[in-house]
């Protein structure tokens, strides 16, 4: 009977709640195996005590991104953690999305302003603060879950934005600027779920951020959700962006978030390799999937 920690946080008012986490605990337990949910930050926890530790939902761990990462070196050092440490330190900066560019996956265009970055005035920028002067843009940190922290621009609200780069920079967060690609006000955005190496289900949300909406404000996640069948086109974006995880070992799960692009294409806004929601409120079927590819990751640990 394996033991299978899944790992949550505490909850709180900034905190959504994992409906679909005792629908896993109860499932996992009908398949035989000693499943039980854990605060990832609980002293008491015991993780060699388990077979494996599934990340499920940290949704804190953006605010606490040091003592996150710290703690999943150290749970996987004691078990088999999914995903690996190496994979969640990785993803969980969001600069992961110039890297993948890099690889030639087309993401969605960022630029990325650090606490005391100077900027080159070139390509429309404001050698100023990096702003957008002749489209409208969006401004969030690259540690950040839930779009905290994010809010969208026009041109002539440059002066907020400022405001919000001084706050992140004074928090320690660095900026990502990308423009707002309008396609998300028709086509939405989808979110492609994969579980032990497959394709699971797929899901199309609406537009999260509002002109006008305080980025220090909080924001409906996950607007408007309702299943989604992927393209091909999306289906090969998603597993291009899977392949250039570097030196990836096998990833238990994973959630390409995809918007289109200017010339319709789908791209990457975000890879979801840490505690994506995996929404089996909406997908009740893909339960038995998931319980499978989790016991047997168990079994390779034991």
């Amino acid at each position: 009977m394996p033991r299978i920690a899944l790992v949550t946080c505490r909850p709180g008012p900034e905190v959504a709640v994992d409906r679909d986490l005792p629908v896993l605990v109860r499932a996992l337990r009908e398949a035989g195996a000693e499943a039980e949910s854990v605060v990832w930050d609980d002293e008491r926890a015991d993780w060699g005590g388990y077979d494996l530790a599934v990340i499920r939902s940290t949704w804190d761990y953006s605010w606490r991104a040091a003592e996150f990462l710290a703690w999943a070196e150290r749970c996987g050092k004691a078990t088999r953690l999914a995903n690996p440490a190496e994979v969640v330190r990785w993803n969980a900066d969001k600069r992961y999305l110039g890297r993948l560019a890099e690889a030639g996956v087309p993401v969605v265009p960022t630029r990325y302003i650090a606490p005391g970055d100077g900027t080159d005035g070139t390509d429309g920028i404001n050698a100023i603060d990096g702003l957008p002067v002749d489209h409208e843009y969006v401004v969030k940190p690259t540690s950040g879950a839930g779009a905290r922290f994010a809010a969208r621009y026009a041109p002539d609200d440059h002066d907020t934005a400022v405001r919000q780069l001084a706050r992140m920079h004074a928090e320690g967060f660095t900026a990502m600027v990308q423009p707002y690609l309008k396609n998300i006000d028709v086509s939405g955005e989808r979110a492609l779920q994969f579980y032990g190496g497959r394709l699971l289900h797929a899901s199309r949300k609406g537009a999260v951020l509002t002109p006008g909406t305080p980025y220090d404000e909080r924001k409906v996640a996950h607007p408007g959700l309702e299943p989604w069948t992927p393209t091909p086109a999306e289906l090969a974006v998603a597993e291009r962006a899977l392949a250039a995880v570097p030196e990836a070992p096998e990833l238990l799960y994973a959630r390409v978030d995809l918007v289109d692009g200017e010339d319709g294409q789908p791209r990457v806004m975000e890879l979801e390799l840490v505690e994506p929601n995996l929404f089996l409120s909406l997908h009740p079927g893909s339960v038995p999937r998931v319980v499978e590819a989790i016991l047997a990751a168990a079994e390779q640990q034991q």
